[in-house]
């Protein structure tokens, strides 16, 4: 009783959880409901304003007169006139010192008056002149005295400019050759700095000068008119007029919208937790399955949220991939019980919440029928690409609709649904996380485990060949029962590979890979059975080394149940008749059974195993060992915890008795040649 609170507890909040989750992430904002496109005709009756609004400039128009009022602004430069002043001076003192004998008084002063005049007209840097010219800008604004001048780039100097200004002074042979003594490059230093903080501040002051609006709209005048089609004029008013609509709606709009939010989501979490209750019943015992439905729900809603809040890219968004990864996991008939509610929920925040849930729901079934089975990488590629045709052709057929021109499709949405489908691709890798996350066991890995080359089964097939032989037949058994009574074939198949793995620490001390030696000869009955049913410990302890799934795990520790290890059991009983025998001593460590594929590899095994001692293959002799086998463990209560029927059980004994005899069919005599 209590076990069963507990579930219902978790069962519980587990769902609160994803409802409460989900209604905190959905716009609260109310919203008035007006679909427009630009383009289209207007759907409603006409339309007057009822209040006075401004209409906004639409963004392309914004980003335009923002690009206009940048390209014309002028940056702003410093004149640093301490630069221009120590040069003279260090030309001066250069001078007295190195210089008098070379260059005459006069030339001297004309040097001084020149570098007087570079340094009052300005040097600028060769990277500021060019990053300058690189931006179209043909003149500064310049900073003297807390005042700002304008001033053409070509005024100014730059450092090889003011050069040869310098050398200019006097070009006659003497003078270029006192000239070229002077060292002039050490007096040129560019003192017109960029000043960043005042050049952004009157960039600021420019932007935030221009206008958002481009007019107003008067209350009582004409909007558009029914059936009038909505040009980029039209688009722009309608879209402001929307907007005022929006902001004039009080706090208590916005919380009954979260109400019936409220009530919206919980009525299709209720309604799917109905269908499991009505028909997925199994999946409530299983906390890893909950909370991986419950994973599934609550993500692409807050996702589809988000997204609706930060722009408009809702169809990239790919919700094909839920259903997806719940049908190989699970089952196609929840995969899209869980799609429907999926798009329910996020279609309370759409725009167009029929458009939304026609190609989703359409994708999304055309995603769960296309991958039946997922046993290859490649097949993902066929989900995406089916999930982009069904979504092009869907949105197509509905726009040749409602549309009366082919110019008139939105063509810039089959981008996202190209984009779409490429994000479906990481369906795979995310299948690898939720493995890990949920201990799921896809069909993928199935198949990679089953690989002969994988490093355990080489090992069993080297070290225990008898075990692995066994293995492979009790494997041909087991998938076919499982074929014939619905259970999952592959899953049996690979758990009866990896069943015996123990056997690999002691292969000797078993019957199949004995070669006329039998170590058990020697041991007592207690100390056999021990090494015996340690298989089962020592194959768990691989199976963790090695990281099998917790699927094949179970496999290893169900196969024999809690049955007894009977040869020794029995030997023993015989030998001390009347004394009383300590079961535990000769019973294996189970579980028993819990599933329709353990209980399958359970009966399997032990068929298998006997069939060896059979002194003669024929049809009698194989169908009563098969009953005799199966039926025991049937009064063992072996598979009480099992969702096994009796029809089922009498399904596998027949395809056990017929693969047995088709294992062991007899041969016939090829004649000799008489000489």
């Amino acid at each position: 009783m209590k076990t069963k609170t507990k579930r219902y507890l978790f069962i519980a909040v587990v769902f609160v959880t994803v409802i409460v989750t989900i209604c905190l992430l959905l716009p609260r904002e109310k919203a008035v409901n007006i679909e427009f496109t630009q383009g289209k005709p207007w759907r409603y009756e006409q339309l007057t304003a009822p209040f006075d609004f401004a209409v906004a400039k639409s963004e392309a128009a914004l980003e335009r007169e923002r690009a206009e009022v940048v390209a014309a602004q002028r940056p702003y430069y410093n004149r640093e006139v301490g630069i221009g002043n120590a040069a003279i001076d260090s030309f001066a003192t250069f001078y007295s010192r190195d210089l008098y004998y070379i260059v005459n008084h006069s030339l001297r002063k004309k040097i001084t008056a020149q570098l007087q005049s570079i340094y009052d007209s300005g040097i600028i840097s060769s990277n500021d002149l060019e990053r300058l010219q690189g931006d179209s800008i043909n003149s500064i604004m310049l900073i003297e005295q807390n005042r700002a001048r304008p001033v053409m780039i070509g005024d100014l100097y730059t450092v090889q400019r003011a050069y040869e200004s310098l050398m200019a002074v006097d070009t006659s042979r003497i003078g270029r050759h006192a000239l070229q003594q002077s060292n002039l490059n050490d007096y040129i230093t560019p003192n017109i700095c960029y000043d960043a903080i005042k050049s952004e501040a009157a960039r600021r002051e420019a932007l935030d000068a221009i206008s958002p609006n481009s007019g107003v709209i008067l209350a009582g005048q004409k909007i558009i008119g029914s059936g009038e089609m909505v040009d980029e004029e039209q688009f722009q008013i309608l879209t402001s007029y929307r907007n005022e609509l929006n902001k004039r709606i009080d706090e208590r709009g916005v919380q009954m919208t979260l109400i019936g939010q409220i009530l919206l989501v919980t009525l299709l979490i209720g309604a799917f937790l109905v269908y499991l209750i009505n028909y997925r019943r199994s999946y409530l015992y299983e906390r890893n399955k909950v909370l991986f439905l419950a994973t599934q729900l609550m993500v692409f809603p807050c996702i589809a949220s988000w997204i609706m809040t930060s722009g408009d890219g809702l169809m990239i968004i790919p919700f094909a991939m839920a259903p997806v990864m719940i049908n190989v996991f699970l089952d196609a008939r929840t995969a899209f019980m869980t799609h429907l509610v999926i798009i329910l929920i996020t279609s309370l925040v759409v725009s167009d919440p029929f458009v939304f849930v026609l190609l989703q729901l359409t994708a999304g079934i055309a995603a769960i029928y296309s991958l039946t089975e997922l046993t290859e990488r490649s097949q993902i590629f066929r989900v995406a690409l089916v999930a982009i045709l069904c979504y092009s052709f869907v949105f197509f057929g509905y726009e040749l609709i409602t549309k009366s021109a082919l110019m008139m499709v939105n063509k810039r949405i089959f981008l996202h649904f190209l984009l779409n489908g490429v994000l479906l691709l990481f369906t795979y890798p995310l299948m690898l996380l939720y493995e890990k996350l949920f201990r799921f066991t896809s069909d993928v890995t199935l198949m990679e485990l089953s690989n002969f080359n994988m490093k355990l089964l080489r090992q069993l097939s080297e070290n225990a060949p008898g075990t692995f032989q066994h293995s492979i037949q009790v494997s041909n058994l087991a998938a076919a029962a499982a074929m014939k009574v619905g259970g999952n074939s592959l899953l049996v198949r690979t758990g009866a590979m990896y069943h015996d793995i123990g056997k690999l620490e002691n292969p000797i001390f078993f019957t199949e890979n004995q070669g006329g030696t039998n170590p058990h000869a020697c041991l007592p009955y207690e100390q056999s059975a021990k090494i015996i049913i340690s298989h089962v410990h020592d194959g768990l302890r691989l199976a963790e080394k090695h990281h099998l799934p917790e699927a094949i795990k179970d496999f290893i520790r169900t196969h024999h149940g809690l049955s007894k290890a009977k040869y020794f059991y029995i030997s023993y009983q015989n030998e001390h008749p009347g004394e009383e025998v300590d079961e535990s001593l000769f019973t294996y460590p189970g579980p028993n059974p819990h599933s329709m594929e353990t209980a399958i590899l359970t009966m399997a095994d032990a068929v298998e195993a006997a069939s060896r001692s059979l002194p003669e293959y024929t049809e009698e002799n194989i169908a009563n060992l098969v009953d005799r086998i199966v039926d025991g463990q049937v009064a063992e209560g072996y598979f009480r915890d099992c969702p096994i029927t009796f029809k089922d059980i009498t399904d596998i004994k027949t395809v056990f008795k017929e693969k047995l005899r088709t294992m062991y069919h007899t041969r016939i005599t090829y004649p000799e040649l008489k000489k």
